[in-house]
């Protein structure tokens, strides 16, 4: 692959490799590059919030700091499905108008932390103008499988990101 080649798409993929922590959806695996994580936490008790889009299951007390809490699955359009024991909650920062926010993006499990190295990168495959896949930086290969790489920022809109920062 030439450096070209590298580079086309909408990300770098040699400044894409590094550390990812790989979490379950179904049966999909994806990844959040490790230094948007603040933290694991376990299912929590959350507060509904009325009137906000259907993916934010609420908010959480966390150490004193309310944090908006959202359903991957239902952000991607995905089956929900019942909390288990593996459901938990992922800590990360995002980037919005304001700076950065903290919110809680809740999942089926988390899986580990992973090395993934620049000759594991593929670029995302393009789906066609009318299917908006922005929040999707690369895929990456370990192994036989295929670990979707989500860039956090861009899984909610600019303007989903303003209304939690209300919250």
């Amino acid at each position: 692959m030439t450096e070209q080649e590298k580079t086309t798409g909408k990300h770098d993929l040699k400044s894409l490799a590094g550390k990812y922590l790989t979490f379950k959806l179904s049966n999909e695996t994806y990844g959040i590059e490790i230094l948007k994580v603040q933290e694991i936490i376990g299912l929590m008790s959350i507060t509904s919030i009325p009137r906000t889009p259907n993916f934010v299951r609420g908010v959480i007390n966390l150490r004193g700091k309310v944090i908006p809490v959202i359903e991957l699955r239902k952000k991607f359009d995905m089956e929900t499905v019942e909390d288990t024991d593996h459901t938990c909650i992922i800590v990360v920062q995002v980037m919005g108008g304001n700076g950065p926010i903290t919110m809680g993006v809740i999942v089926d499990e988390v899986s580990e932390v992973v090395d993934i190295a620049e000759n594991q990168i593929e670029p995302s495959p393009s789906f066609g103008a009318s299917i908006d896949t922005a929040f999707i930086m690369a895929m990456g290969k370990l192994g036989e499988s295929v670990v979707i790489l989500l860039d956090i920022d861009k899984v909610l809109t600019a303007n989903e990101i303003q209304s939690l920062s209300s919250l």
